[in-house]
């Protein structure tokens, strides 16, 4: 007896692994060219806030190999690269995306210091224990498999080296809840179809967001992959919330 292939939530629904991948390019395809700006409309500029917050927490350093995957147009890795050569410093970081139509729209962020590479966060184009500090923003509950995902960053860290994870979560009071679930089901799709002729896109991205894990099971997933000194911090009273670990 054939066995079934492993599934996948693409927003509410189930999904075949493969499949998901396959949907979430043609997701991210349509919507690349209005990308930056439907976050900022989407969000109300919030998430330039939550970014700057995670690039503090990474807090890139002179000399390092910052990987920054799902980077998109690369705003979180030309946050670190500026950051870096602010204080005169050389800077090196690596935004690896699925998509070659996100990674083109970003092209003109971070000049020289900043390398764009198409791949896959389940298989990353990297050798073992290459890097200082992995990051993924508003990324990882679009991968097929999160438990890959995060063995594949478990694997390019060096000792010592630190991950972070910045992702839309779950607010911490029932009323903030159905504040945000109103906002979320009854404006973004209406905004994505205005701004970007797609509703369709942005439905699946508040679906998405439903279907991720509560922080907690979160955090567990990342002890699970390997990571030591696991937290999470809740913005935004947990709209979203920045996870990290080390490998110790």
């Amino acid at each position: 007896m054939t066995e079934a292939p492993p599934k996948s939530s693409f927003g509410f629904r189930d999904v075949d692994r493969d499949e998901k991948e396959r949907l979430v390019r043609g997701v991210f395809s349509s919507v690349a060219s209005r990308y930056d700006l439907m976050n900022d409309l989407m969000s109300g500029g919030l998430h330039r806030l939550w970014k700057s917050a995670l690039v503090t927490r990474i807090n890139p350093q002179a000399g390092e190999t910052l990987v920054d995957l799902a980077g998109g147009t690369g705003d979180v890795a030309a946050e670190c690269v500026r950051r870096i050569e602010g204080r005169g410093g050389a800077a090196r970081a690596v935004v690896c995306d699925i998509n070659m139509d996100m990674l083109v729209a970003g092209a003109a962020r971070g000049g020289g210091s900043l390398v764009r590479l198409a791949g896959n966060a389940e298989q990353l184009p990297f050798a073992d224990r290459c890097a200082d500090a992995v990051s993924i923003a508003f990324g990882i509950r679009n991968v097929a498999d999160i438990e890959a995902a995060l063995a594949e960053a478990f694997r390019v860290l060096r000792i010592g080296g630190r991950f972070y994870c910045l992702e839309f979560s779950h607010p911490v009071t029932h009323g903030l809840q159905k504040l945000y679930d109103a906002y979320s089901f009854g404006v973004i799709p209406r905004l994505g179809e205005f701004v970007a002729a797609d509703s369709a896109s942005y439905r699946y991205l508040v679906e998405s967001i439903r279907r991720f894990p509560k922080q907690e099971a979160f955090a567990a997933m990342l002890d699970k992959a390997g990571l030591r000194r696991v937290k999470f911090e809740n913005l935004s009273g947990g709209i979203v919330a920045i996870h990290s670990g080390w490998r110790l």
